[in-house]
């Protein structure tokens, strides 16, 4: 089973920035992509940007040139460094990690979401 711990959301101002960060801890043999979704009340969860292992970014639209993800696969962590922050993007932002773990039967795939970390942005 693999957990993942997200910070760093807050509450900030129009054109402000922030940063999240999300770590993964578990038997992890792999981890092919990591990514970010965010979910808005009464609104569904709509992917944000995600990295793969091998430096492959891909971004919604509305966070193009304001978002960027990176990765430190090392420590099997992803981060979204938020600049240019808009009342729209506000959002509980969800860390997602999809990868192989190994067991006693071997490997197998997996994919975990973190709990969630709001992010508030204010006219």
């Amino acid at each position: 089973q693999v957990q993942l711990v997200e910070s760093g959301g807050g509450l900030v101002q129009t054109g402000g920035s922030l940063r999240l960060s999300c770590a993964a801890s578990g038997r992890i043999f792999s981890m092919t992509t990591m990514g970010w979704y965010r979910q808005a009340p009464g609104k569904q969860r709509d992917f944000v940007a995600s990295a793969t292992s091998d430096g492959t970014t891909t971004y919604a639209d509305s966070v193009k040139g304001r978002f960027t993800i990176s990765r430190d696969n090392a420590k099997n962590s992803v981060f979204l460094q938020m600049n240019n922050l808009k009342p729209e993007d506000t959002a509980v932002y969800y860390c997602d990690a999809q990868g192989t773990t190994v067991g006693t039967m071997g490997l197998s795939t997996f994919r975990s979401w973190g709990q969630g970390t709001q992010v508030a942005v204010s006219a």
